[in-house]
């Protein structure tokens, strides 16, 4: 993928992690899904999880960090922090001094700078990386929508139960703690809409009990890059995902798909 990724001929390299928590009430661990502002042009009105696309300076900092680590995975993983920052407070893939007043003060300072290389500079915060595990990578590049994104889905757990999240009021609108399953179940019921990579990685995620057991999957099933394909060969044209994925569900018909 090129080192500028507004010009990628491939699609807009974007960033997303799936952050669990402990449960207050000891059940099902929970994931933190945003409802995104009704006029971004990509996924208006729908919950997903936090992220973004990654930015030029994503790159450059990645530059000076990586070492031996892929570069554009770096810079990928770079992005997923910084709009987690952004989107949520939440200071996910830093190590240093964190707290939640911190955390508040460096998502200020975030906004006002555009980069996270200025705010690690300023609160003398390092990335620690390991705390995201790559759990998927999606690019529905054959789907007829607007804009197509190259996104990466990481894993990462805050463990607390009791943690202060606000939205940003520009990109997302709210911000919600849910069990994977109690989300689809939200689906069902029209309160929340979701597109297909995002109803797709839930019936992932409420197979697992824990942070752990995802944890132990993404690391056991190696990333492959999913592009949903149309299948016309029945009645009712499926869209459809690999079957070695990790996915327990990998068709829907078409014409209930919800699109970016």
């Amino acid at each position: 993928m090129a080192n500028n990724p507004t010009q990628s001929p491939e699609g807009i390299p974007a960033a997303t992690i799936v952050i669990f928590r402990n449960a207050p009430d000891g059940g099902a661990p929970e994931v933190l899904m945003t409802v995104r502002s009704r006029t971004m042009a990509f996924a208006g009105g729908m919950a997903v999880f936090p992220g973004g696309r990654v930015d030029q300076a994503d790159f450059d900092l990645a530059q000076k960090f990586a070492g031996d680590r892929p570069l554009d995975e770096t810079a990928h993983q770079i992005a997923a922090v910084r709009e987690t920052l952004e989107e949520t407070g939440l200071a996910l893939g830093l190590s240093g001094d964190i707290t939640g007043q911190r955390a508040l003060e460096a998502r200020a300072f975030l906004d006002e700078k555009g980069a996270l290389a200025p705010v690690l500079e300023a609160f003398d915060w390092k990335l620690d990386l390991d705390q995201i595990t790559p759990f998927a990578r999606w690019f529905p590049k054959n789907e007829n929508i607007p804009r197509v994104y190259d996104t990466r889905f990481y894993l990462a757990n805050l463990g607390t139960g009791d943690v202060e999240v606000e939205a940003d009021n520009s990109e997302t609108t709210r911000l919600f703690w849910v069990s994977a399953q109690g989300a689809l179940d939200m689906a069902e019921t029209g309160e929340i809409k979701l597109i297909f990579p995002t109803r797709r990685n839930l019936e992932r995620l409420a197979l697992f009990a824990s942070y752990e057991d995802a944890r132990a999957q993404a690391e056991a099933i190696p990333v492959k890059t999913i592009i949903p394909q149309v299948d016309d060969s029945n009645d009712q044209p499926m869209l459809r995902i690999m079957e070695d994925a990790g996915y327990p569900i990998t068709a829907e018909l078409l014409a209930t798909v919800q699109r970016g």
